[in-house]
C-alpha cells in the first residue's frame, strides 16, 4: 500500500509518516517499481500502535521504547502519564475558573481585566498583609466575582485576613449567601465554621433561612454559631440550643450573653428562666451511676447555668437564685450568693 493509502486508512498525514520513518519508528518494507514507499500489512498494524499509544499521551520516543524494548513494562509510564494528565486537568480547571471570574467581573476594557486578574492573584497571596489588602480592595475599588471572595474566605485561616474577606463579602449584597450554605456541608470542620461565620455577617434577609436551616446541621459547632447569629437578631427559639452550648461549654459567655439579650423582653425572659431551671435540676437528679461518673462536669455545668441567671430579671430568676444560694454543691451556693449582692447593689 503506497503512503497516500496509508495516511488516508490511518489518519496519519504522509508527512507524518515520513517523520516516523526519520524517528526509525515505521519504515515501510518495500519499495515498488517507480521507488514509492510501499507498507506491508504489518507496517500499518505498527502505524496503529504507534496512534493508539500516543492517544494516551505518550511521546515519540516513549512509543518507540513501548514497541521495540522487550523488557518495556507499562506500569511505572502509565502511572507517570496518571499523573501528568491529572496535573494539567488542575491547571486547566485553574485556568478555567479565572476565566469565568474575569467574564462575571465584566471587564469594560483590558486595564479592566489585568486589575482582576491582580486582584484575584492577590487573594492567593502566601502574604496575610497582601491577602488582606486584596479583600479591602475587592469591596472599595475593583470589582471581584462574589464566587472568588467566598472561595477565599472558606479558605482563609489568618483570622485578620479573614474578618477582611468577611466584610467585603457582606457589602457585595445577598448573593454569596447561597454559596456560603454550601460550605456548611464541607468535610472540613473548619470550612463549615467558616461558612456559619461569614453568613452570620451578611445581610439579615438573606441568611436568616439559611442560619435557621443550620441549626440542624450535624456539626455542633455550626449549630452553636447559628444559634448565636439568630439569638442576636432577636430568634427566641434558639434558647434551647444556647443552654446547649452553656452545658456543653461551647462558647458559653457568648450564648450567656445572647440570653441576656433576649431577655430583654418579660415574656421571653421568663422562658429562658424556666429552662435554665429546668436543666439546673435535670442536671441535679442524674441517677447514681450517672452522677459518680458525670459529677464534675455536671457540676461545672450547673454553675454555668447559675451564672447564665445573673442576667435574666424578673421574679421567677430571684426566687431560683435565693434557692441556689443554698444549693449543697458550694460552687453553684456561692455563685449564686454573689449573683444576688450583685442584682441587690443594681
Amino acid at each position: 500500500m503506497l503512503i497516500g493509502d496509508v495516511a488516508r486508512r490511518a489518519g496519519v498525514s504522509a508527512r507524518m509518516l515520513r517523520h516516523y520513518e526519520a524517528l526509525g519508528l515505521v519504515r515501510p518494507t518495500g519499495r515498488t517499481d517507480s521507488n514509492y514507499r510501499e507498507y506491508s500489512g504489518e507496517d500499518i498494524r505498527r502505524i496503529f500502535h504507534i496512534e493508539s499509544l500516543r492517544s494516551l499521551g505518550l511521546s515519540l520516543r516513549e512509543v518507540g521504547r513501548a514497541l521495540d524494548d522487550p523488557g518495556f513494562t507499562p506500569a511505572e509510564l502509565v502511572d507517570d502519564l496518571i499523573r501528568q494528565t491529572r496535573d494539567r486537568l488542575a491547571a486547566e480547571a485553574e485556568l478555567l475558573t479565572r476565566l469565568r471570574r474575569i467574564d462575571a467581573a465584566e471587564p469594560a476594557a483590558w486595564e479592566d481585566v489585568l486589575q482582576t486578574v491582580a486582584l484575584l492573584q492577590a487573594l492567593g497571596s502566601k502574604s496575610a498583609g497582601a491577602r488582606q489588602r486584596a479583600a479591602l480592595s475587592a469591596a472599595e475599588e475593583v470589582p471581584v466575582p462574589v464566587e472568588a471572595l467566598v472561595e477565599a474566605v472558606l479558605d482563609e485561616s489568618d483570622p485578620n485576613v479573614a474578618g477582611a474577606l468577611r466584610w467585603a463579602l457582606a457589602q457585595s449584597g445577598e448573593e454569596g449567601a447561597a454559596l456560603l450554605a454550601e460550605g456548611l456541608d464541607s468535610p472540613s470542620a473548619e470550612v463549615r465554621k467558616r461558612a456559619v461565620q461569614s453568613l452570620a455577617e451578611l445581610p439579615e434577609a438573606g441568611t436568616t433561612p439559611l442560619l435557621r436551616d443550620a441549626l440542624t446541621n450535624s456539626d455542633a459547632v455550626v449549630r452553636g454559631y447559628a444559634a448565636l447569629a439568630l439569638g442576636a437578631r432577636g430568634a427566641a427559639d434558639v434558647v434551647p440550643t444556647l443552654i446547649d452550648m452553656i452545658v456543653e461549654e461551647r462558647n458559653d459567655v457568648d450564648a450567656a450573653d445572647v440570653l441576656s439579650g433576649l431577655a430583654g423582653d418579660p415574656a421571653v425572659a421568663d422562658r429562658i428562666a424556666t429552662a435554665l431551671l429546668d436543666r439546673l435540676d435535670r442536671l441535679d437528679h442524674l441517677d447514681r451511676l450517672d452522677r459518680l461518673a458525670q459529677d464534675a462536669m455536671g457540676s461545672s455545668a450547673r454553675r454555668r447555668l447559675t451564672q447564665a441567671l445573673a442576667d435574666i430579671p424578673g421574679e421567677l430568676t430571684a426566687g431560683a437564685l435565693m434557692d441556689l444560694s443554698h444549693d449543697e454543691d458550694r460552687a453553684v451556693a456561692l455563685t449564686a450568693t454573689y449573683i444576688l449582692k450583685l442584682r441587690e447593689t443594681r
